[in-house]
Order: structure tokens, then C-alpha cells, then sequence
């Protein structure tokens, strides 16, 4: 798994730990913020504005601290972010949601179709 590089300001850091539900806007939304939470308590999801790298690697079974949702598109099989995704949403059901995608004509991997996890 590849790092990259981050930065969460105060003003986002602060809209983060007010919010109701956190939905991570991609896979890479969703490690820099599992990633800012690794520095603080577990429990707690409160996170401070911070800059850096992340190579986190998300794959099950992994437990989530912070992230409630998440907007990703359509992953390439055999790939790093399907094993994030399926560790958020649960095997079964993201294969079933790929079988739906195929059976539809989805769009994969980049520019593609996406999907939002709750």
C-alpha cells in the first residue's frame, strides 16, 4: 500500500468533531482520517488539525474509529481498495453489490460509477 501525503486544517478538524455522521468522500478520505484518529485515545473522535503521510492499510478485520459512511467508486478486483472497502461494508455484501454493478454494466476503477456506503 502506497502513502500519501495529507493535511487537515483547524477549520476542518473542527466541522469533523462537530459533525452528526462522518462520510469519507473516498479511500483516501477514509485512511487520513482513520490515520488522525490512531494519534488519540480509542473512543474518542475528536481529531486536531495535523499534516503528514498515511500508510495505513485497511483490510479485515479492522476496527473503524471515526468514519460512519463512505462515497467510493467501483474498485478493481484483486485490488488494496477493495480490501478497504470490504473491511468497512463486510465481504458479502460488497460482493453482492459488485454482482449488481456487473449485472447492471457499472463503470469500474476510476471516473467510474460509484457507490455510498452506510
Amino acid at each position: 500500500m502506497h502513502a500519501e501525503r495529507f493535511s487537515i486544517s483547524s477549520e476542518a478538524a473542527d466541522k469533523i468533531n462537530n459533525a452528526q455522521r462522518i462520510v469519507a468522500v473516498g479511500t483516501t478520505a477514509m485512511r487520513v482520517l482513520e490515520t488522525a484518529t490512531r494519534k488519540i485515545k480509542p473512543g474518542r473522535r475528536q481529531i486536531e488539525s495535523q499534516s503528514g503521510e498515511t500508510d495505513l492499510f485497511i483490510y479485515p478485520p479492522f476496527t473503524f474509529r471515526i468514519v460512519d459512511a463512505l462515497l467510493t467508486n467501483f474498485h478493481l478486483p484483486r485490488s488494496t481498495l477493495l480490501m478497504l472497502v470490504s473491511a468497512f461494508a463486510g465481504r458479502e455484501f460488497i460482493l453482492g453489490a459488485y454482482e449488481e454493478a456487473v449485472r447492471k454494466r457499472y463503470r469500474f476503477f476510476s471516473y467510474g460509477d460509484c457507490m455510498l456506503i452506510l
